[in-house]
C-alpha cells in the first residue's frame, strides 16, 4: 500500500567499528524497521573530523546479504563521486543481491572536504545541481541496457531547493527526503505539488519523507500526527556510532502500526 507509513532508520557510518554498524543494521530489521540507510560521505560529519569512518556502498552490498527483509539504500548517494553509468550498474547490482530491497537515493553533494580530499571539483551547488539533472536520464538509461536489469527500484531525491531540487524530484523521483519543521515542510510540500503540476507529474505518486537527527525522537513524535496529516509517510532516525541507540524505537514503532491500521 503506497500510503502507509513506513519507518526508517539512518545509521550513520563514523565513529564506530564496521562490526557496530552490522549489529546495528541487524538490530534494526528485528525490531522491525522497514528501511536502513547509510550516506555517502568519506570523513565523519560531526564529533571527530578524523574518526572512524566506512564507505557506503561496499557497505550496502554487505548489508543485503546480512538481512532478509529490511529495504536498504544510501541517504543519499552523492551524483559527483561516480560516472552515472557506474552508479546505475552499482545499485543495480545491490538490488539484486538484496532480491530487490534497494532504494535509490541520490542527491547533488555538499560536503567540501569529501571533494577536496578525493580529488573531485567542488564548483557550485547550482553546477552541482545541473550535473545532477544531466545524470539521472543517463542512470536510468543504463539500468534500461543492463542484463540482468534492475527490479522497479523507487528513486529517493534528498534536497530542499525551491527552484531547481523540487523540480528535479518532480520530474524523476518516487520518494522525496528532507527535514525541517512542520511549517517550513508543509511549504516545501506545496512547492513539490506545484512543480508536479508544471511538469505533467501526480503529486501523489511521491512519497514524503522526513528526517531527524539523533536525540529528537521524543520531539518529533510529539508532531508525527502533524506531519502524517500533511502526507509525510516516511520518518527516519539517524542515530550515530559507536552505540547507535535506538531509544525511542518502540514508540514509533507503535503509532506506525496504529497508523497503518487506521486508528
Amino acid at each position: 500500500m503506497h500510503d502507509k507509513v513506513e519507518l526508517a532508520v539512518h545509521i550513520h557510518p563514523q565513529q564506530a567499528e564496521y562490526a557496530d554498524i552490522r549489529d546495528a543494521v541487524v538490530r534494526a530489521e528485528e525490531l522491525g524497521f522497514d528501511i536502513a540507510y547509510n550516506w555517502d560521505h568519506f570523513f565523519p560529519l560531526y564529533a571527530d573530523p578524523d574518526g572512524k569512518h566506512f564507505e557506503c556502498w561496499t557497505m550496502l552490498g554487505a548489508w543485503a546479504e546480512q538481512t532478509s527483509r529490511i529495504k536498504i539504500g544510501v541517504l543519499v548517494a552523492c551524483n559527483s563521486y561516480r560516472n552515472p553509468e557506474l552508479l546505475a550498474d552499482m545499485a543495480r547490482t545491490v538490488d539484486h543481491i538484496s532480491g530487490g530491497r534497494l532504494i535509490f537515493g541520490i542527491g547533488s553533494g555538499w560536503f567540501e572536504r569529501d571533494y577536496d580530499e578525493y580529488g573531485y571539483e567542488f564548483g557550485t551547488a547550482a553546477g552541482r545541481l545541473r550535473a545532477l539533472d544531466a545524470a539521472l536520464p543517463r542512470i536510468k538509461a543504463r539500468w534500461a541496457k543492463l542484463n540482468p536489469p534492475p527490479s522497479d527500484m523507487p528513486i529517493l531525491i534528498g534536497g530542499g531547493g525551491e527552484r531547481v531540487t523540487l523540480r528535479i524530484v518532480a520530474e524523476h523521483a518516487h520518494v522525496w527526503h528532507y527535514f525541517g519543521d512542520t511549517e517550513s515542510m508543509k511549504r516545501k510540500s506545496d512547492i513539490l505539488d506545484d512543480w508536479c503540476t508544471k511538469v505533467g507529474r501526480d503529486p501523489k505518486e511521491i512519497r514524503r519523507s522526513v528526517g531527524f537527527q539523533p536525540g529528537e525522537e521524543a520531539e518529533m513524535l510529539k508532531m508525527a500526527d502533524t506531519y502524517y496529516d500533511l502526507g509525510y509517510r516516511e520518518f527516519t532516525f539517524g542515530i550515530g556510532g559507536p552505540d547507535y541507540t535506538m531509544d525511542g524505537a518502540a514508540e514509533w514503532l507503535a503509532w506506525r502500526d496504529d497508523k497503518n491500521a487506521g486508528k
